[in-house]
């Protein structure tokens, strides 16, 4: 089993890593321009290649896959004359990146043609102030610094021979001549929890990510807990009564519910629940970020939606084993030597009968977790699976590769905790 469990963990590092690679290349080629999405039709080339070098699209396609994954700080530290720290913004709550000057944070901006510190205030604001800069003379003889700008960049000014630059700010743009030449975003990288500053909200990507992650999962945990019981207990029912009436009502109606489309039944359910008998809200409006614990009733009808589609698989899934089970030769016997057919169900044919749905049941916990994006579309509920479609839809490459890498990672946890339910069950299987 130790072999086993190594093993998984060897391929899932390398399921990973081959996965970042395929979206890193498919959004390389296919998310087009960002800056014109971010920027807008009416910004300049000028705005958009100057923005392009802000975000550190002007550096090789391998080296911000490397950015992305191990992060550029390691990189820019010896750049540097001071270290570089992270500090926690209490205004905004993110976290930021500064230089430990002494025994203060400081940042640097160009202001009217010349280098100017900005310390941050214990309140988490900003002060400028006089520095004296250590310029240090380049390669081609120009005199130039290396430092951190106020966006989180590593970035490189040269004195007198600096470029136009336009800072996108609340209001439009801001021209600031003598601005940096070579940008640097910092970030420590997927593999020490940071995917970087997501394009679409300017936030980093897993302060956005973290409170979707747990809508889906309260989402998905109370679809599971209401469908797997009932999935089971039907497709069980139905299997012990083959050919009945009985067995015809549940196979019929799970059919239906699991061939009608997700947005079929949602559409159905907002008609029918939320608008015509107003009993439950239509659609998910999240007006606190703890609106779900507030106001329950935002569960219920994506919750019914995802029963519906759900429910019908399973229990045609148990049913389909249970019959397989009922006709086993050591289940006929039982019943022949006079067992009570409720103790030879519970005992004996149960436990065998669940190592077919079981392994459906955990593939289905990564389609609750990761595949639920029309649900969440539809009822405008602001989950994993409607971040990833909005991330997508925008071509927010450092959102969706988060957040497409998380899904990874739970669809290989389940299917491990698969196959480990499945020894439990069946305990002549053993792995090696």
């Amino acid at each position: 089993m130790a072999r086993f469990i190594v093993r998984s963990i060897v391929s899932t590092i390398i399921t990973m890593l081959l996965v970042s690679i395929t979206l890193f290349v498919l959004l390389e080629v296919g998310s087009g321009d960002i800056t014109l999405k971010i920027l807008g039709v009416f910004s300049t080339e000028e705005q958009r290649e100057s923005y392009r070098k802000q975000l550190g699209l002007d550096r090789p396609a391998w080296q911000r896959y490397v950015d992305w994954l191990v992060g550029t700080d390691w990189q820019v530290s010896k750049l540097l004359d001071y270290p570089l720290v992270i500090v926690t913004n209490q205004q905004t709550g993110e976290p930021e990146w500064w230089l430990s000057v002494g025994d203060q944070f400081m940042r640097f901006k160009m202001v009217e043609g010349d280098l100017v510190g900005v310390t941050r205030q214990p309140d988490g604001s900003a002060k400028e102030i006089p520095f004296e800069i250590n310029w240090e003379e380049g390669a081609e003889g120009q005199e130039i610094y290396w430092g951190v700008d106020i966006n989180n960049n590593a970035v490189r000014w040269v004195r007198g021979g600096g470029e136009t630059v336009y800072i996108r700010t609340k209001t439009g743009f801001s021209e600031v001549k003598d601005g940096p030449v070579e940008f640097i975003p910092l970030r420590k990288g997927l593999l020490r929890g940071d995917p970087g500053w997501s394009l679409q909200t300017g936030r980093p990507v897993i302060q956005t990510l973290l409170p979707r992650v747990r809508n889906t999962l309260i989402l998905a945990g109370v679809a599971f807990l209401v469908v797997m019981p009932l999935a089971l207990f039907f497709g069980i029912l139905a299997g012990i009564n083959e050919g009945k009436t009985l067995d015809r009502v549940i196979s019929i109606t799970s059919l239906g519910a699991t061939a009608t489309p997700e947005f079929v039944t949602g559409i159905f359910l907002i008609l029918i629940l939320g608008i015509w008998l107003k009993v439950v809200p239509a659609v998910a409006v999240f007006l606190t970020p703890n609106a779900i614990f507030e106001n329950p009733q935002l569960l219920v009808l994506p919750v019914l939606t995802l029963t519906a589609v759900e429910l019908g698989y399973v229990v045609r899934m148990t049913r389909a084993s249970m019959v397989e089970v009922m006709g086993s030769p050591y289940i006929r016997t039982a019943i022949i030597k006079g067992m009570p057919l409720g103790r030879v169900v519970i005992r004996h044919a149960i436990r065998n009968a669940l190592m077919a749905p079981i392994t459906i049941i955990m593939l289905h916990v990564n389609w609750l977790i990761g595949g639920v994006v029309v649900v969440e579309v539809i009822f405008g509920y602001p989950g994993l699976g409607k971040y990833i479609y909005d991330a997508g839809v925008f071509g927010d490459y450092n959102a969706v590769e988060a957040a497409a890498m998380l899904t990874v990672l739970i669809a290989i946890v389940t299917r491990l905790l698969g196959d480990l339910i499945y020894t439990f069950l069946n305990p002549r299987i053993r792995y090696a």
